[in-house]
């Protein structure tokens, strides 16, 4: 593939996302006010914390002479459609490892479609290997038989240092609008550079989406790397993913059609609907002091 001339409107600086106060009586009457920090207007094809994290990866991967990239995800991934966007638009190959070595045999879904027409090479792993990819001889042998053994690596999710460096961004933007800002988790990557880039006395917090109680360990972990110890203060809120990854039962679609219905946003299910009701459910349940500004960041577009 020829890379374009200029990377610059994808990788290089880009404004502020917008801050949005939207009036909601589930919050206003317990004397909270909700912002919407609108990440998903970031960029057309790679919204919100993709962008964020995917930039510092996909400089790297330029300034090492590398032409393809190899990643990591779930079918429904976003990470893996967010990179495939970026290869097509960067004129970078793409390789996506795939969890489910059972999928190969089946017909692709709108999200793996959407890869490869951005020219992604889907590569399914097993699940048993997928889980140790992080094991050298593991990840040595998924690179080799997907055809990506000199491909420059992109870890699930996207989040590493140089990726936490770009989401502490998204917190720095964030100082002196806030008390609370909240952002839905898959892989932690996110809520910790977010943390770290905001002011004393500002909290970052967490929503889950998949099941496990696992992210705790795995955000300290990724600030070691990047920061050289804890950055911040986060906390998780935990009970809100609504039956696992990709799971958006009807009671969760209703919720969602409805907050697009009061304020005009267009709600992704997968993360951004979980992170709203948890939002909600905690400010019914007092969680939040009164005269709390609670910024949601809205990471995502359906």
């Amino acid at each position: 593939m020829n890379r374009p001339v200029n990377p610059a409107p994808l990788l290089g600086p880009r404004p502020p996302s917008p801050l949005q106060e939207v009036r909601d009586e589930r919050f206003e009457r317990h004397g909270v006010r909700l912002l919407l920090k609108r990440d998903d207007l970031v960029h057309p094809e790679l919204p919100g914390n993709k962008w964020r994290k995917l930039a510092p990866n996909l400089r790297a991967a330029l300034a090492a002479g590398q032409d393809r990239l190899v990643t990591f995800g779930g079918a429904y991934s976003n990470h893996l459609r967010a990179t495939a966007a970026a290869g097509r638009l960067l004129g970078l190959g793409t390789v996506g490892i795939v969890r489910g070595h059972e999928l190969a045999g089946r017909p692709l879904n709108d999200s793996l479609v959407r890869c490869a027409a951005d020219g992604m090479r889907l590569h399914f792993a097993t699940r048993a290997d997928y889980r140790r990819k992080a094991e050298p001889a593991t990840l040595a042998r998924l690179l080799e038989a997907a055809g990506a053994a000199a491909a420059h690596v992109i870890p699930e999710g996207g989040s590493n240092a140089a990726a936490l460096q770009g989401c502490a961004e998204l917190g720095r933007e964030l100082r002196g609008t806030c008390d609370v800002a909240a952002v839905a988790c898959g892989t932690g990557g996110t809520l910790a550079g977010l943390a770290a880039g905001l002011a004393p006395g500002q909290r970052a917090l967490g929503v889950p989406v998949l099941a496990g109680g696992f992210l705790a360990p795995e955000i300290r972990s990724l600030q070691a790397a990047a920061f050289g110890g804890p950055a911040g203060d986060w906390t998780l809120a935990e009970g809100f993913d609504h039956g696992g990854y990709a799971r958006v039962p009807a009671a969760l679609d209703a919720f969602a059609d409805d907050f697009t219905a009061r304020h005009g946003l267009p709600v992704e299910r997968v993360y951004v609907a979980k992170l709203l009701w948890a939002l909600t459910a905690l400010a019914e349940a007092g969680t939040f002091p009164r005269g709390t500004a609670l910024a949601a960041v809205v990471t995502g577009r359906p």
